[in-house]
């Protein structure tokens, strides 16, 4: 098969690509309408093996916005990255906090890298988290078992 070359990027290339990373998510938020404030929400992270999607609610669970590392410029393996979980987690509390959310509710699923530090990040913001719930399905039988083997 040959050998297999890895591009690694300089350290000019990696803060390039973070500066637009972070330059998309701010433009993409910022253009949104303005809307009637809220104090109390919902934060829905659904961390999988390939991405992490994050979705903010009001306590009924209507959509206010949704972010995912896909949406904000990861591409690729790095969408299931820590460090891509904490940029949508940035990016959703720009938004709640342009929407006067102080208290947060949130609720994990999945079993994915990016869930801790999604977590990490919205404490860091300064947020009043008053519950965390987790809701990753968890099988109570399981599947069936194979027949048994007649030699």
């Amino acid at each position: 098969m040959g050998k297999k070359r890895v591009i690694e990027k300089s350290e000019d290339e990696l803060i390039k690509e973070s500066k637009e990373v972070e330059a998309s998510s701010s433009a993409k938020s910022a253009s949104r309408s303005p809307a009637k404030k809220l104090k109390e929400g919902r934060i829905y992270i659904y961390s999988s093996y390939n991405n992490t999607l994050m979705t903010l609610t009001d306590r009924k669970g209507n959509v206010i916005a949704n972010v995912s590392a896909g949406s904000i410029g990861f591409k690729g393996t790095k969408k299931s990255t820590p460090f891509a979980a904490s940029k949508v987690a940035d990016a959703l509390a720009h938004v709640a906090q342009g929407r006067g959310i102080e208290k947060i509710d949130i609720r994990l699923k999945g079993i994915g890298s990016g869930r801790d530090s999604a977590l990490r990040s919205f404490g860091a913001k300064g947020f009043d988290i008053v519950s965390i719930e987790d809701m990753t399905a968890v099988p109570h039988n399981g599947p069936r078992k194979r027949k048994v083997r007649r030699v």
